[in-house]
């Protein structure tokens, strides 16, 4: 059992929690994830490691409340218990020989795209974050990100905090004055991924994507995690859960990504309507 030390409300759907798990702590890097069960009946869940630390041995975990598990581990409280929590699982989001990098993050992403803005900051390159939101109600993390950028830019579709639109403007913006990135490291929806990607593709800037695909057991077995990339003009599978989470976002399929992502989207809503009725029942 893993004990929550903390828990706070970061926005009305997205939570941040700590969680007392020392091994765990000892050796997850920035973009390596863990898997957690809220109880010994509950379904296996990915979530990226937003955080930790060795000294305390607590890993911090975001989440934002979309199905059932998530809805049932929102309503834990600090105190309380969860039933597993294994990690660190995936690659580390690689960061040698980086000295200039432009972080753009999506919503609930932001909480994996925020501890790799601070390794590369802890790491003395020049960090460059562009964060985008639907509206200010669903901003989070932007001190985090301030306290580790030499340049934010929020972005909100609605324009009600920060610039009005999606984060590939102020990204062509950058690349059309002649920002020269090692790397571009996104992560979020699937939908912005693929246009940072086509936003940079003209300028010929690496590009690294996180994803975040179906996953069960975390060790390559199950094969729900699949992906599909073009390399060399060939296509070949690989798996999110061993050979990511970070891949070449010029290689990534990512309408297949879309809709693999979309095939259990009934089955997850309606899972979550009823553990929501079987919680307002008790």
């Amino acid at each position: 059992m893993y004990k929550i030390v903390t828990k706070k409300a970061l926005n009305p759907t997205v939570t941040q929690m700590e969680i007392e798990a020392p091994l765990v702590a000892r050796k997850a890097k920035p973009g390596q994830f863990i898997i957690l069960r809220t109880d010994a009946e509950g379904e296996r869940i990915p979530l990226t490691v937003a955080g930790c630390s060795a000294e305390n041995g607590t890993v911090k975990i975001i989440f934002q409340i979309v199905g059932a598990t998530t809805a049932a581990l929102g309503r834990k409280e600090q105190g309380e218990y969860i039933e597993d929590f294994v990690g660190p699982l995936g690659v580390a989001t690689h960061t040698e020989g980086i000295k200039k990098v432009c972080i753009v993050g999506g919503g609930v992403g932001c909480a994996i795209a925020m501890p790799v803005a601070e390794e590369f900051h802890r790491l003395g390159a020049s960090v460059t974050s562009i964060i985008g939101f639907r509206n200010k109600d669903l901003l989070i993390l932007e001190d985090e990100f301030k306290a580790c950028s030499d340049s934010l830019t929020v972005m909100t579709d609605d324009g009600s905090y920060g610039r009005e639109g999606n984060v590939t403007i102020p990204l062509r913006e950058m690349l059309e004055a002649g920002d020269k990135f090692d790397m571009i490291i996104t992560i979020g929806p699937l939908i912005m991924m693929k246009f940072v990607v086509e936003t940079a593709r003209p300028f010929g800037v690496p590009v690294t994507v996180s994803m975040n695909p179906i996953m069960i057991d975390g060790t390559g077995m199950c094969g729900g995690c699949r992906l599909t990339l073009n390399r060399d003009g060939k296509k070949i599978t690989k798996f999110a859960c061993v050979d990511g989470p970070d891949f070449n976002g010029y290689e990534v399929d990512f309408d297949e990504a879309m809709s693999r992502g979309r095939m259990y989207a009934d089955f997850e809503r309606h899972a979550y309507e009823k553990a929501c009725n079987l919680f307002k029942k008790a």
